[in-house]
């Protein structure tokens, strides 16, 4: 009971203080217009009052005057409610406001309180549905609200910051070229997408990235919706042992071995395809940073198989959300997120994937910070080949296709450095002679390339 007494303090009386502060007071409506929402107040007069309030304040960049206010409310068809926002009207312009210092003060915890009280109502329902993740992602984001006072990156004055090493942190990918072309890797808060065809080697390349930064000491955590924890764990065996996955039963020891090598960390979590949503993340690595171990890298395989809170009827809409909210999930650990994503009939035929070939929505890559796509026409499954090219780069030049080397029996991966030409043809005129990548090797050069594909790192 006192609980919610406590919930109850910012009354009717205190909302109207509050009107009444934004009606009198530029400065306040600035400060808080990001904050403020109609539904944190329970009359349905003040709501009508905010929501014209702060209507016209984005309008003019002004507070609406008295009269103003009663041309407004002449608008009303509802009696009701016209008469109801006449009295409140009367009485926000005619409290006392020597107190609007402890309004504005307290404003960032009426705010705080007015969205539990939703939140408790709101779990409610979740409760019965059993979506405990759900509940405490919501009761996480009530605590939050109203506490983002930061205006941003002040330019004139914030230059320091701007040359700051820390700035941008990075997770290195195991290619130089990507590292390269990304600034060092993928950084704290961006969101990283590879495209490819089914069974094209979209999951492997994610082991990869995984495997790499854990070798670095990186702690990483795999979300798989469509395979097995058990499953990708015997990948990543593989993949560390450099043994072949279908073999690697037999390869215990070394792969132990190789284990106990490392010094980051690797969690694996499997959620059924369409049961988890951005916010089940969330909360499991939320649970992760409880127990010492919050993680410098989330890779997802793969967003599209994640449940949208929006319900559409059209999927494309709630595909868009979801990479919206993965993008936001990136921004808000501030880590970097690795994802893979389908792309359509037509990209499956490509020897290069182009953006236009991304199934569902081509808005998936404009949400990206990168974006490269991974083609694997049968014969390249055949020869151990493929074709990564750069969709998107937020941080350097795209547009690019790199020949590579695929093991997707061990999940290692080489690109080559130098780009295709114009067409996705091959170029091996530009390598050194003893490139790797070249056709027509001797026999020295097939032992090295037995063996090429173990990462420099080893």
């Amino acid at each position: 009971m006192v609980a919610f007494n406590k919930l109850s303090q910012y009354g009717l009386g205190f909302q109207i203080k509050v009107i009444n502060s934004l009606l009198k007071n530029k400065k306040f409506i600035l400060t808080i217009r990001d904050t403020i929402t109609p539904n944190y107040f329970d009359n349905q007069a003040h709501q009508w009052l905010i929501q014209t309030t702060l209507s016209y304040f984005d309008k003019y960049h002004a507070t609406p005057t008295l009269e103003t206010l009663q041309v407004e409310v002449k608008k009303i068809e509802n009696d009701v409610l016209k008469t109801s926002v006449i009295e409140q009207l009367k009485e926000a312009f005619l409290v006392a406001n020597d107190d609007n210092e402890y309004v504005e003060e307290e404003f960032s915890n009426f705010c705080k309180n007015q969205q539990l009280k939703g939140a408790l109502l709101q779990s409610v329902d979740l409760l019965q549905s059993g979506m405990y993740d759900d509940i405490r992602t919501i009761i996480d984001n009530a605590l939050k609200a109203g506490q983002d006072k930061n205006i941003g990156h002040e330019y004139s004055k914030d230059i320091e910051t701007r040359y700051r090493d820390e700035m941008r942190n990075t997770v290195p990918t195991p290619w130089d070229l990507i590292n390269e072309l990304l600034g060092g890797g993928l950084g704290n808060g961006d969101f990283g997408l590879i495209f490819g065809n089914p069974g094209g080697g979209k999951s492997w390349t994610l082991v990869a990235l995984g495997a790499w930064a854990v070798r670095l000491g990186y702690n990483v955590v795999h979300y798989t919706l469509e395979l097995s924890e058990g499953y990708v764990g015997k990948r990543y065996d593989a993949y560390f042992a450099n043994k072949p996955v279908n073999l690697i039963s037999n390869f215990r020891t070394e792969v132990e071995s190789e284990i106990a090598k490392l010094p980051g960390t690797l969690t694996i979590k499997e959620y059924p395809p369409g049961k988890a949503t951005i916010s089940t993340l969330q909360s499991h690595i939320q649970k992760l940073t409880d127990l010492d171990n919050k993680p410098d890298l989330v890779l997802i395989d793969y967003v599209d198989l994640l449940r949208s809170k929006r319900l559409s009827k059209e999927r494309k809409e709630e595909i868009d959300d979801i990479y919206i909210a993965t993008k936001g999930l990136a921004r808000e650990i501030n880590v970097p997120v690795w994802s893979v994503s389908q792309v359509n009939r037509a990209g499956a035929k490509d020897d290069v994937i182009e953006g236009d070939k991304a199934a569902g929505s081509y808005d998936k890559i404009m949400i990206t910070d990168f974006a490269l796509s991974l083609s694997r026409k049968r014969q390249d499954k055949v020869n151990g080949t493929g074709r990564f090219h750069i969709m998107k780069n937020r941080y350097g030049m795209d547009g690019m296709t790199y020949f590579a080397k695929i093991d997707t029996a061990t999940g290692h991966i080489d690109i080559d450095e130098e780009p295709m030409d114009e067409d996705g043809m091959d170029n091996p005129s530009s390598r050194p002679p003893n490139s790797p990548f070249n056709n027509g090797v001797n026999n020295d050069e097939k032992k090295y390339l037995s063996n090429f594909m173990k990462l420099k790192i080893e």
